[in-house]
Parts: C-alpha cells; structure tokens; sequence
C-alpha cells in the first residue's frame, strides 16, 4: 500500500513554486499567455467554441486558482488552448 501510494505522489503535477502572481503584473501576464497561445501553429489550437466550452468548466472547477489548476498546476488557458490538451481529472477532453 505504501508503494503503490508513493508511486503515485511520483506522478503528480505540483504547482510552481518559483511563481508567485503577487510579483507579476496581470495585465503582462495575461498578454504573455495571449502571446502563447497565439504563438500554437492553427492545427495545434482548438476551435474557439471548444476553447471557450473547456473555459467555462475549467471556470466552474474547485481546482481552479489564479488561472491555475490547483490540481495539476498547469495554466488552464493554455491547456485548453491546444487542440490536444485534456483536463487530467476528466472534466472536459480533447
């Protein structure tokens, strides 16, 4: 049971530790994370109506904080972003 348990703890996702949105400007980054996703060749974005159906669970979501996922750690726009991305809980896929 413990082995099974720390293998486990191996694969998850932590949060950044390093990162702290106190010491960032929203507005620099949120027009970095528009840059991003701009920046994904057009057959590795979603269609914008996907884009915005993930948002809006992702939005819905306890997991969610500081447009992270508290989960996973992951930027949940860009995540949802990429035509392949997934929620790692289940809640919205590719």
């Amino acid at each position: 049971m413990i082995k099974k348990m720390q293998d486990d703890e191996k694969h998850m996702k932590k949060p950044c530790k390093r990162c702290l949105l106190r010491d960032i400007d929203p507005a620099r980054y949120e027009a970095e994370v528009r840059r991003l996703i701009d920046l994904l060749p057009p057959g590795e974005k979603a269609a914008a109506d996907v884009y915005g159906s993930r948002l809006n669970k992702c939005t819905e979501c306890d997991y969610l904080k500081d447009a992270f996922c508290g989960a996973c750690g992951c930027m949940v726009e860009l995540r949802a972003a990429k035509k392949t991305g997934k929620c790692p809980y289940g809640k919205w896929e590719r």
